[in-house]
C-alpha cells in the first residue's frame, strides 16, 4: 500500500506543485528574514567595536604619576586640605564631586554619521553577494537539468540551503554572514531553475502553466510576507539564531518530502535535447520578458538594505519595525500575483508589464513618509506591481520556447533566474552606494524612472512570432497526420 501511495504520489501535478511551492517559500523567508537583522546587528556590532577602541585609547592615553589617590572605605569624595598661613589652623576645601560615568544611548536612534552611511555599503554588498552568486551559477544549473534532471539538482538546493541556515544562526562576523548569503545564492539557483523547469514539464497546457506558476509564486510571496517581520519579531524578543534555527527545521521537513517523492537518486534527462543557453539569450522576446523581470525586482532589491537604514536614521525605528516596513508591500506581492495569474489568460499577459508605471509613484512616495504608518500605501503599490510583472513573465518565458524553441524548460528558466537575480545582484550593491553619495530620496526617483523607461518594451510581447523553423516542423507534422487520417479513411 506505501508502495502504492508513493507512485501515485510521484506521478501527482499537485504534489510536485506543492514541493515547489514549499521550497519556494523557504527559500524566500530565508532571503527576506535577514533583512532586519542584518543591518541593526552589523551596526551594533560595529558600535561595539568602536566603543571597546575609544575605551582602549582613553586607558593607554591617560596619564601615570607616582602619586595614587587613596579612598577612604566610608567617603569616596576627596578632599584637600592645606594650613592657612594667617591663623595656623587646616582648611577644608569643599568635597569635589565624582563625575559620573556617561551612560550608552539605548534610544533607538541612530545618529546620521559616517558609521551609518557606512552600514549602507556594506549592508548592500552582503545583501547582492547571495543574487551575484546565483547569477553566476545559473548558466550551469539549467542545461545540468536537461542532462540528470530536475530531482537531484532540486534535493542538492534543500541540502545546501539548510547549510546555509545553520551558517546565519551562528555567525557572528561579518565575513562569515557574507559566506552563508554567498552559499544561499547556490542553493536558490539548484532549487528555483529545477523547480520552475518541473513545473513547466508537467504542466504543459498554457492556461494551466500559468495558473501553477502563479501558485508556486505564491510560495515566494509568502516567503517574501513572512520573513521580515517574522525575523525583526524573533530578532528582538528571542534573539539572533532563533528564526534561522526555525528555518532550518522546516527545511528539514521539505527535505524529507522531496527524499520520497522526488527520489533524487535516479538521472532522468529529457527526452529531447534543449536549445542552447546562448540561442535563447539572443532571442529578443526572451529578453524583453528577462528584462521586466530584473528592473522590476531591482526596486524592492534597491529598498532591502537602504530603508532600514534610512529608517533607523529619520524615524527612530524599533528592531521589530525595520521589518513590519516591508510587510504591505508582502501582502500586495501575494495578492497581485495570485489575481493576476487567472486574469492573465483573459486580458493577457504582456498588460502585467503596465504595472512598471506605478513604481514610479509609489517608489518616489517613499522618502516623503515620516513613521511607519506613511510607508503602507507606497510599499502596497510597489508589491502589487511587482507580483503582477513576475506572475505574467514567468509563463511567458515558457511560452515563448514553445512557440520559438524546443519545449525543454531548464535553459529558459534559468535565464529567468538570471534576470531576477541581475535586479537582486546590481539593487543592493548600486542602491548602497547610491543612498550614500546622494541620499535615499534620489535613489528611489532613480529605479523609478528606470521602470516607467522600459515600461513600453513590453508591448511587443504582446503577439511574438513563431520561430520560422518551428512552424515549417509544425506544418510538416500536421500534415503527415492528415495524409495517415486520410489512408485509413480511405482504407475503411
Amino acid at each position: 500500500i506505501l508502495q502504492f501511495v508513493l507512485l501515485e504520489g510521484r506521478q501527482s501535478r499537485r504534489l510536485i506543485l506543492l514541493i515547489v511551492f514549499i521550497a519556494l517559500l523557504l527559500d524566500n523567508m530565508l532571503l527576506t528574514v535577514v533583512v532586519p537583522i542584518i543591518p541593526s546587528y552589523l551596526y551594533t556590532v560595529d558600535d561595539e567595536a568602536a566603543a571597546a577602541v575609544r575605551n582602549h585609547s582613553i586607558s593607554s592615553n591617560s596619564p601615570s604619576g607616582t602619586f595614587q589617590t587613596i579612598v577612604s572605605l566610608y567617603d569616596n569624595s576627596t578632599r584637600l586640605t592645606n594650613l592657612s598661613p594667617q591663623v595656623g589652623t587646616p582648611t577644608v576645601t569643599p568635597a569635589l564631586t565624582p563625575t559620573p560615568t556617561p551612560t550608552p544611548n539605548t534610544s533607538n536612534c541612530r545618529k546620521a554619521d559616517d558609521q551609518l552611511l557606512n552600514e549602507n555599503v556594506k549592508v548592500g554588498l552582503l545583501f547582492a553577494s547571495k543574487a551575484t552568486v546565483q547569477l553566476i551559477t545559473n548558466p550551469f544549473i539549467g542545461p545540468l537539468t536537461n542532462r540528470i534532471g530536475y530531482q537531484i539538482p532540486m534535493f542538492a538546493g534543500f541540502c545546501i540551503m539548510f547549510l546555509s541556515t545553520i551558517m546565519f544562526a551562528f555567525s557572528s562576523s561579518y565575513a562569515l554572514l557574507f559566506v552563508a548569503r554567498s552559499l544561499q545564492g547556490v542553493g536558490s539557483s539548484c532549487s528555483s531553475v529545477a523547480g520552475m523547469g518541473m513545473l513547466a514539464s508537467v504542466y504543459t497546457d498554457d492556461e494551466e502553466r500559468g495558473n501553477a506558476i502563479g501558485i508556486a509564486l505564491g510560495g515566494l510571496a509568502m516567503g517574501v510576507l513572512v520573513g521580515p517581520p517574522f525575523g525583526s519579531v524573533m530578532y528582538e524578543f528571542v534573539g539572533k539564531a532563533a528564526p534561522f534555527l526555525i528555518l532550518a527545521v522546516l527545511a528539514v521537513l521539505d527535505g524529507a518530502l522531496q527524499l520520497f517523492v522526488l527520489q533524487p537518486s535516479k538521472v532522468e534527462p529529457e527526452s529531447q535535447k534543449g536549445t542552447s543557453l546562448i540561442t535563447l539569450m539572443k532571442d529578443p522576446y526572451i529578453l524583453i520578458a528577462a528584462g521586466s523581470i530584473c528592473f522590476a525586482n531591482m526596486a524592492i532589491a534597491m529598498l532591502e538594505p537602504a530603508l532600514p537604514i534610512w529608517m533607523m536614521e529619520t524615524m527612530c525605528a524599533r528592531k521589530w519595525q525595520l521589518g513590519v516596513a516591508f510587510l504591505p508591500a508582502s501582502i500586495s506581492y501575494l495578492i497581485g500575483t495570485n489575481i493576476f495569474a487567472v486574469l492573465a489568460n483573459k486580458m493577457g499577459r504582456y498588460e502585467g508589464n503596465e504595472s512598471l508605471s506605478p513604481p514610479l509613484i509609489s517608489l518616489c512616495s517613499v522618502p516623503f513618509a515620516k513613521d511607519i504608518y506613511g510607508l503602507i500605501l507606497p510599499n502596497f503599490g510597489v508589491g502589487f506591481a511587482i507580483g503582477m510583472v513576475d506572475s505574467s513573465m514567468m509563463p511567458i518565458m515558457g511560452y515563448l520556447v514553445d512557440l520559438r524553441h524546443v519545449s525543454v524548460y531548464g535553459s529558459v528558466y534559468a535565464i529567468a533566474d538570471v534576470a531576477f537575480c541581475m535586479g537582486f545582484a546590481f539593487g543592493p550593491s548600486a542602491g548602497g552606494a547610491i543612498a550614500r553619495s546622494i541620499g535615499f530620496p534620489w535613489l528611489m526617483t532613480i529605479i523609478g524612472v528606470v521602470d516607467i523607461l522600459f515600461a513600453p518594451l513590453c508591448f511587443f510581447l504582446r503577439n511574438p512570432p513563431a520561430n520560422e523553423e518551428k512552424m515549417s516542423s509544425s506544418v510538416l507534422t500536421f500534415k503527415k497526420h492528415l495524409k495517415t487520417y486520410l489512408s485509413k479513411l480511405a482504407f475503411n
